[in-house]
């Protein structure tokens, strides 16, 4: 039994994480800004009132956890905002920048020590920060978060190797979430169980890789 944070748990993928984690006899923690009943009922320890973008935040979330390890730290809180070149929301663009890109860093390093040799760290990222796969343009701010989230799982995957720790960038598909409105290709049950799949898998010698939910390795 692995004990495992999530963050954003409170919805869409973050939700069926916990479900699916917990179904299997781990110990789940999952942290959201406001808890509902769909996450109380699943019988997992709650930690409301955690925004990844606050460091006094993340350092309350610290206190709270006493003296607890963590196996498994699981990046999922994010947001996505559309914006055209001819409809650029700039203030949208940064806040997505906060929650996507600096969010996952700064949970890591709020909780960095509560990781131990064997620990492994995902973050939910997107194929949408690869500019290899870039074909359409658009999406500045989701696209650009998603991609400077990229360098940082990089750069934590070297960093954090000779501590044991290691790190996995996941794309969850185009799921039906409320954050897609609906629209996703794959249901979050399918993409959920996909993502455990690749951290189950994930080991040192294939830390700082970027993966789709199905295993295949996407470009940078």
């Amino acid at each position: 039994m692995a004990t495992i944070l999530i963050t954003g748990a409170s919805r869409g993928i973050g939700l069926e994480l916990a479900r699916q984690l917990s179904a299997r006899t781990d110990e789940v923690i999952a942290t959201c800004r406001r808890s509902n009943s769909a996450l109380d009922e699943l019988g997992v320890r709650v930690e409301a009132g955690i925004d990844v973008t606050d460091g006094e935040s993340l350092a309350e979330l610290d206190r709270r956890l006493g003296d607890l390890s963590i196996d498994v730290l699981i990046n999922n809180a994010g947001i996505l905002q559309p914006s055209t070149l001819d409809a650029l929301d700039f203030d949208a663009i940064r806040r997505q920048f906060e929650v996507n890109a600096m969010g996952p860093l700064r949970v890591v390093s709020s909780l960095r020590a509560r990781l131990g040799s064997g620990s492994k760290i995902a973050i939910v990222t997107s194929r949408m920060g690869s500019l290899a796969d870039n074909s359409s343009g658009g999406s500045y701010g989701y696209r650009m978060s998603k991609a400077a989230v990229n360098m940082a799982g990089v750069s934590l995957a070297h960093d954090l190797r000779p501590e044991g720790v290691a790190v996995a960038l996941l794309h969850p598909g185009w799921v039906q979430t409320e954050m897609t409105g609906g629209t996703g290709h794959i249901t979050a049950q399918e993409s959920a169980r996909g993502l455990i799949a690749r951290i189950d898998a994930l080991t040192l010698e294939t830390s700082g890789g970027f993966w789709h939910q199905d295993g295949s390795r996407l470009p940078w």
